[in-house]
């Protein structure tokens, strides 16, 4: 068997690069989008120099066009793509009655709209090959909520509602389809929070500390595994016991 094809969207990030760091080691060929050439060039030769060799395509996930260019150009350099990780997001946070319009699209375009436009371009050659993986990389904030967060909550409660539709369309060609809900990690965003706002968040994590990048990584692995084919339409919630939701 080839080597598959991971796409890992918004590789970048503290998460994205976990996901990226550990599919790469299994041996998958992995590619990114990018927006920023600079920072990008800095991050792919930093995994460089750990002996990771990262496909970065310029892609806007918010737009349709320039995700389907992306997905051709990775074809043409890498291959099919067999798994796909939805995992760009930003927040924009604010309470909803002072929320504006774009505050809410930013939002919803990036978390959950981008779902669309990038699986839309690699769903029907996972059905024809009768094999693929989906997974989207959601929150805990979108199980229970958040104040200020109106928009993200929106959001990523939406990709479990579009993980469990697609699940359904797609089981009998060998796709599976599965969120994974991290709670508070201790990523780059989450450590420029204040101190005392971080010990607040800590304190009600019944484990005691924020969750590491590799820990969401691992939940992304383990779907990926011939093992895992029949766990499709789940939802791995990854938080420390911080919220114990059905």
């Amino acid at each position: 068997m080839s080597t598959r094809v991971a796409l890992v969207t918004g590789g970048t990030g503290g998460i994205g690069t976990a996901i990226v760091r550990r599919l790469a080691k299994m041996g998958y060929n992995v590619a990114t989008n990018y927006r920023n050439e600079e920072k990008t060039k800095a991050w792919r030769d930093k995994l460089k120099g750990e002996g990771i060799d990262v496909l970065t395509v310029k892609g806007d996930v918010c737009d349709p066009a320039s995700c389907e260019a992306m997905v051709r150009e990775i074809e043409q350099k890498i291959g099919p793509i067999d798994i796909l990780v939805n995992n760009a997001g930003i927040t924009r946070d604010t309470t909803f009655h002072k929320m504006n319009y774009q505050q809410w699209t930013d939002v919803i375009n990036t978390n959950l709209n981008a779902c669309f436009n990038v699986t839309r371009q690699v769903i029907d050659g996972m059905r024809t090959r009768k094999w693929g993986r989906v997974i989207q990389i959601s929150s805990i904030n979108g199980q229970k909520g958040q104040y200020g967060q109106a928009n993200y909550a929106a959001a990523k409660a939406g990709m479990h509602g579009f993980t469990i539709s697609l699940a359904q369309e797609n089981a009998r060609f060998g796709i599976t389809v599965n969120t994974v809900s991290p709670g508070y990690i201790g990523t780059d965003m989450v450590m420029a929070v204040p101190e005392e706002v971080r010990a607040k968040i800590v304190a009600q994590i019944p484990l005691g500390r924020l969750g590491e990048p590799d820990e969401i990584a691992y939940a992304v692995a383990f779907f990926l595994d011939d093992k895992a084919a029949w766990i499709t339409g789940a939802n791995l919630a990854i938080n420390g016991g911080h919220y114990m939701g059905w």
